[in-house]
């Protein structure tokens, strides 16, 4: 059974982190996105397809430098396709029943179940399907009491909006769907999907949680979900007086000196946070270097980053990536 993982896109609301790494190799509580959704997919899948156009070299050495332990195949698409052409461009590939995720979701869903769901229906697919408090950003399904879909409705306004499932990024597909897809740019949601509702399309709800890390708040939240509610902190990185405020993380090899250390924080390793100097829901990556009396509050500071004595970064992205 073969996996496209969905990694299109160039991550311009991350910028300018994404001029240094594709958004699926971003971290999120030290590992990279795309790993977080490969290490989800049941061993039953023997290999995983990522069609890629943007940094493919970035892509290709982080996986030979570090092998995830199955077979990852890179495609090459050399200008974007959508969520649909993406997949019709390694059709070639796809043997049988297949499965396409999105490749920088963190969530919670568990994949063998979806599947499990998919070919109990007995449908050409399913979806996997979340509920939310706004539906408006998001595309929505509206189901029966089989759970089988019945209409889709794309981003409406919120008070029209006639259901709050909205779609989460997995699909459970038969290989007959790839015959409803045409060539170019395609949108699976938009162009793909309305056409399967007569063949039988289910949606898999689930519970737990689930965030698209395509924003700096998002990729924040993300680290927060994950960390739970508690305080890990390294017992060596931590002197002078520091408070470390739960939930949060300080990593080993990471030094905070005298400095406080708020709620929904992660510290990666070989970073230095200084006197005086307080961090709130934020993300600090590798090797970053907080000097004295500096405030940083619901922000991402890229890797090597050096913030100056006294300075307050306040709900940014702070990287040396140049484009």
């Amino acid at each position: 059974m073969k996996a496209v993982l969905l990694v299109g896109g160039m991550g311009t609301r991350l910028r300018p982190m994404t001029y240094r790494i594709p958004k699926p190799l971003l971290p999120v509580m030290g590992k990279p996105l795309i790993m977080h959704v490969i290490d989800s997919i049941p061993s039953e899948v023997d290999e995983v397809i990522i069609p890629i156009g943007y940094k493919r070299d970035v892509m290709d050495e982080y996986l030979k430098s570090h092998p995830p332990g199955r077979k990852i195949t890179l495609v090459d698409e050399p200008e974007p396709l959508g969520t649909g052409g993406a997949v019709k461009n390694v059709e070639e590939r796809i043997d049988g029943q297949f499965l396409v995720i999105n490749g920088d979701v963190i969530t919670s869903l568990d994949v063998a179940s979806f599947l499990k769901f998919h070919r109990a229906k007995g449908g050409i697919a399913s979806i996997s399907l979340w509920p939310v408090e706004d539906p408006s950003p998001f595309g929505v399904a509206q189901l029966d009491p089989e759970s089988r879909i019945t209409r889709f409705q794309e981003k409406p306004k919120r008070e029209e909006a006639f259901s709050k499932l909205i779609n989460a990024g997995a699909y459970a597909l038969e290989r007959e769907v790839l015959s409803h897809i045409g060539d170019g740019f395609v949108s699976m949601e938009r162009e793909v999907f309305p056409k399967l509702l007569d063949k039988g399309m289910y949606g898999f709800q689930f519970d737990g949680h689930w965030i698209d890390c395509g924003t700096r708040e998002n990729v924040i939240g993300a680290h927060r979900i994950l960390m739970g509610d508690d305080a890990n902190v390294s017992r060596n990185s931590v002197s002078g007086g520091a408070a470390v405020h739960p939930p949060s993380v300080v990593c080993d090899e990471a030094v905070v000196a005298g400095a406080v250390i708020g709620p929904g924080t992660y510290i990666s390793p070989r970073c230095v946070v200084g006197p005086m100097s307080s961090v709130e829901g934020s993300v600090l990556y590798d090797d970053v270097r907080v000097g004295t009396r500096c405030r940083i509050v619901d922000s991402i500071i890229d890797q090597g980053v050096s913030v100056p004595d006294g300075a307050e970064i306040v709900s940014e992205i702070v990287s040396r990536a140049k484009q």
